[in-house]
């Protein structure tokens, strides 16, 4: 087989199967269990602890697996597999939670487990992307990575709807789907190739497959360019971290995402629990249904978002409109929720199509902005770690919190506090960021536009054929 046949088969179309099969594994879960275990007779406090474990176990995790993947000579694909089997057992094991405010211990080990798993989903995912496609089609690959993430969210939030309602009240199997998906992670992953380990870090490599599965040749700009095909023992020297962490722009994405996280996480939940609970204090059949009907259409408002933000990147759009037009969402998302609290679960459902675009924005601007900001220096993997770790704090912090306000004063409390709060990351990102757009590596490299023959070693390495 030709190395352009296995560039198409095991690259582009392995990323796309990997990408749909983790896509379930983020708010589905979460915001499932969450109406599950209240239906337990868990209260709102507890929940709230337990969703918060997962997110305070990855800002804890995800620096230092973000170094790991940066530093370690280990295939990123065995981080990768392990994360996904790690995920799919936990997700299965509230199977086995009792009816009552019981079985914490349980619970809350397994958020653990999942915080550190999703510590090296997102960037054992983007390092292998980088490695593979270089920086010059690094945009366009991780577009589509979270394209397909969405819809497979999308997909797995109908099959546990679906599962849900027909097994009502035994509705707990429905997190066998989102297991499944898991597992199909594992399967898929073993096709992906390795690429380029020191491009994928964020060096200047050699050799990268373009969209279309074909070897090209990176010019070598600078004299820091290295070779990977022939100094893997040699690495180059990499940026301090002190350098690469107080650099304006990560102080300025990292307290960003930090806010918007912290006003965005809860609601979600807050709107679960506004369209799940009847007259009595319980769980009604459709809540399940209504909130995988949630997801879907802000998953599905993410898919279309990102590609839509894809096409206006290409045509020259700059990072920081696109971002802070995610960023713009949320107040009015907020508002629109208190407004229509009473006015049934249509119009609440709607509201999930700012979050769609808030969340598509967000997610796909994210990986640019950092791959602008480190390429060149070889930290790219850490700081998707730390600013991972920054805005999985204010997720943390906003399951938490918004939590307890909703137990203590109510749901339009919470989402009032969000609201307000909501306005920070706007003001933050719009005064003191820079337009980063066609800075990445500060011309470091840049494609050649021609073929490459390059052949592909076992381990799925890039090797030029000199």
């Amino acid at each position: 087989m030709s190395s352009d046949h296995f560039s198409w088969i095991g690259g582009r179309l392995a990323f796309l199967l990997v990408s749909f099969s983790v896509g379930s594994v983020g708010d589905g879960l979460n915001i499932f269990q969450g109406i599950y275990l209240v239906g337990l007779g868990w209260n709102e406090g507890s929940v709230g602890v337990a969703l918060s474990l997962m997110g305070l176990t990855a800002l804890i995790v995800q620096p230092f697996a973000g170094n790991l993947v940066d530093v370690t000579p280990v295939d990123r694909r065995l981080f990768l597999g392990t994360a996904a089997l790690m995920t799919a057992f936990s997700a299965s094991a509230i199977l086995f939670v009792h009816e009552g405010n019981t079985d914490h211990v349980l619970i809350y080990a397994t958020k653990i487990v999942e915080g550190v798993a999703s510590s090296f989903i997102a960037p054992c995912l983007a390092a292998l992307t980088l490695a593979t496609f270089g920086p010059d089609h690094f945009d366009a690959v991780m577009a589509s990575n979270i394209l397909w993430g969405h819809v497979g969210t999308s997909i797995a939030a109908v099959l546990a709807g679906i599962v849900a309602y027909s097994l009502y009240p035994d509705i707990q199997f429905c997190f066998l789907v989102i297991g499944a998906s898991a597992l199909l992670a594992v399967f898929f992953t073993q096709f992906l190739p390795q690429g380029d380990q020191l491009m994928g870090r964020g060096f200047a490599g050699t050799v990268a497959m373009d969209e279309q599965g074909h070897m090209e040749r990176i010019h070598q700009n600078n004299q820091q360019a290295v070779d990977s095909t022939t100094t893997k023992n040699t690495p180059p020297e990499a940026a301090s971290y002190w350098d690469v962490f107080f650099d304006k722009k990560t102080l300025v994405v990292c307290l960003t995402g930090f806010f918007f996280h912290f006003a965005n996480a809860n609601v979600l939940l807050v709107l679960g629990e506004l369209m799940s609970g009847d007259d009595d204090g319980g769980v009604r059949q459709s809540a399940i249904p209504l909130t995988a009907g949630a997801i879907v259409l802000a998953q599905l408002t993410m898919a279309i978002t990102t590609w839509a933000g894809d096409r206006l990147t290409v045509r020259g759009t700059g990072r920081k409109p696109l971002f802070l037009a995610g960023l713009l969402t949320l107040p009015f998302r907020c508002a629109l929720i208190i407004w229509w609290k009473d006015a049934g679960d249509a119009f609440l459902l709607s509201t999930q199509v700012l979050d769609g675009i808030g969340g598509g924005l967000f997610g796909l601007i994210h990986p640019f902005l950092v791959a602008d900001i480190t390429f060149g220096t070889g930290r790219f993997n850490v700081l998707m770690g730390l600013t991972a770790s920054s805005f999985g704090l204010g997720a943390t912090m906003s399951n938490l919190i918004g939590q307890l306000l909703v137990e203590k004063f109510g749901h339009v409390t919470s989402l009032t506090c969000s609201m307000w709060l909501s306005v920070v990351p706007i003001l933050l990102f719009g005064g003191l960021m820079p337009e980063t757009l066609g800075q990445r590596g500060l011309g470091a490299s840049s494609r050649s536009g021609s073929n490459l023959e390059a052949a592909v070693d076992e381990t799925g390495a890039y090797k030029a054929i000199v």
